[in-house]
């Protein structure tokens, strides 16, 4: 039986983001799905996105001394 031959996960990712740009000619395929995507999130998460807006973009994590209400430093 021939040897399989290994790759990194990176290379294994490359192959196959090639492959599906190869299979739908194109980098537009990504565009559209992207586009797609990005309406999709809107629709279902149009008032947590205008929670955002209103506050001036989205909200920051706390750090982690800030989550625990200790001085940093």
């Amino acid at each position: 039986m021939a040897e399989k031959e290994r790759i990194t996960v990176a290379e294994a990712g490359r192959r196959g983001g090639n492959a599906t740009r190869d299979r739908y000619q194109g980098t537009g395929f990504y565009q559209r799905i992207g586009a797609k995507g990005g309406r999709k999130t809107a629709e279902l998460y149009a008032d947590l996105l205008q929670q955002f807006g209103r506050r001036g973009g989205r909200p920051r994590r706390p750090a982690l001394n800030e989550s625990l209400g200790e001085k940093g430093g």
